[in-house]
């Protein structure tokens, strides 16, 4: 109980009621029993300070923390590896910072980025840095490429699945095997669910084939297979997204995306030149959504693909037998009527707009005709016939 204890003031007069008069204090004149009063209130205020005194600061030190940025000094010290992400903002790549105790806030990072104009030339990938360095300090080694680990790998557009292994086996000394197994589960690779799906009546299979986007990758250190893959179907989210790829052609082409991937590949893989991707695509949806006699593709690449995923060497068109091209064994074979089970391989961005938003035209033939790549297209079997005599007078076919 402290209702003794006098902080240097009166009791107000009260009247007969008890009630205080005017509400004002008067002082108290004199006498020593009021300076050992206040002394001891000073002793108990002090008492009091002292105990709250820890948490007090500790207040105040996450007070401080709103006006002064957290920071480190200096350029740090050890190494530690982070990895910036494709797409990440300054925040995401200050989250990655913070985690490896490479900068103290994120606060601190962004500031320095933003007070540094060369900051947007931070690219993704896996950097060797020190910890605890300051945000400005770790700018400053992010923008140096010698503290960038260079583990790239680009992927060629039109590879199938099966070549891709490879080259990335080649790459990270990752078995082919590994990969053929994280492949078996599209959906687990982020493939969502809703691009299996077909308006066409055909059977849904589910394949990785075309979500594998062809870039230049980062190799992250310790990489795995499943790792690898997530990142390239990733890619092509982003990619097909970007270009509102699904919507598009769901709404102008009146396919599902998925058969709008399909035909991308297949344009990806006859056109000899990207001034056709297009109208090779156009050629596809006409043969098989159109008048064409047997609604097939009549493509020679699809067999292909079917004998390269049964472990047979592919062929030039000349050297193909009849029985080969459409061996009804094969789902991939010539005369199939409709689209093909999946895309044969895994098509580039110009591939994938040529497909959503092809030249229009009623052409169901091409033929290359020069050794640039360039094809003729015809609508009828005259014209083709045509175009096949320039093919063989430049030595085409």
């Amino acid at each position: 109980m402290i209702d003794d204890l006098d902080l240097g003031f009166d009791e107000p007069e009260r009247g007969q009621k008890g009630r205080h008069r005017h509400g004002f204090v008067r002082k108290r004149k004199g006498g020593s029993g009021g300076r050992g009063k206040t002394f001891l209130a000073l002793l108990l205020a002090l008492f009091l300070l002292g105990g709250i005194g820890g948490g007090a600061f500790y207040g105040f030190d996450r007070i401080q923390n709103y006006f002064v940025t957290p920071d480190y000094d200096g350029a740090g010290a050890g190494e530690v590896t982070v990895e910036i992400k494709h797409g990440a903002l300054l925040a995401d790549m200050a989250d990655a910072l913070v985690a490896a105790d490479v900068v103290k806030s994120q606060k601190a990072f962004v500031e320095a980025a933003e007070a540094n104009s060369r900051s947007k030339n931070i690219q993704p990938g896996t950097y060797k840095l020190r910890k605890q360095m300051s945000g400005a300090s770790a700018v400053t080694a992010m923008l140096d490429l010698k503290n960038k680990i260079v583990n790239g790998l680009t992927i060629p557009e039109g590879r199938t699945s099966l070549n891709i292994y490879k080259l990335l086996s080649e790459k990270t000394k990752i078995p082919v095997k590994d990969f053929q197994a994280a492949a078996k589960d599209p959906e687990g690779l982020g493939v969502p669910e809703w691009w299996f799906k077909r308006d066409d009546g055909k059977k849904v299979v589910k394949s990785v084939e075309g979500f594998l986007y062809p870039d230049t990758y980062e190799i992250p250190p310790k990489a795995t297979a499943e790792s690898i893959l997530k990142l390239m179907v990733d890619n092509f989210l982003s990619v097909t997204g970007e270009m509102k790829f699904a919507d598009r052609v769901q709404k102008e082409r009146k396919v599902s995306p998925y058969e709008a991937l399909i035909v991308s590949s297949l344009a990806q893989a006859e056109a000899g030149n990207k001034d056709d991707l297009g109208k090779v695509a156009r050629v596809a949806y006409n043969r098989v959504y159109g008048e064409f006699p047997c609604n097939c593709l009549e493509m020679d690449v699809t067999v292909n693909y079917y004998l390269e995923s049964i472990g047979k060497p592919t062929k030039r068109s000349a050297d193909m037998t009849e029985a080969e091209l459409t061996d009804p064994k094969n789902p991939y074979n010539r005369k199939l009527r409709g689209l093909i089970p999946t895309p044969i391989n895994n098509p580039g961005k110009e591939a994938l707009a040529g497909a959503m938003d092809p030249p229009p035209g009623k052409w169901v033939f091409f033929v290359a005709i020069d050794k640039q790549g360039h094809s003729e297209f015809a609508e009828t079997s005259e014209q083709h016939e045509r175009n096949k005599a320039k093919a063989r007078e430049a030595g085409i076919i």
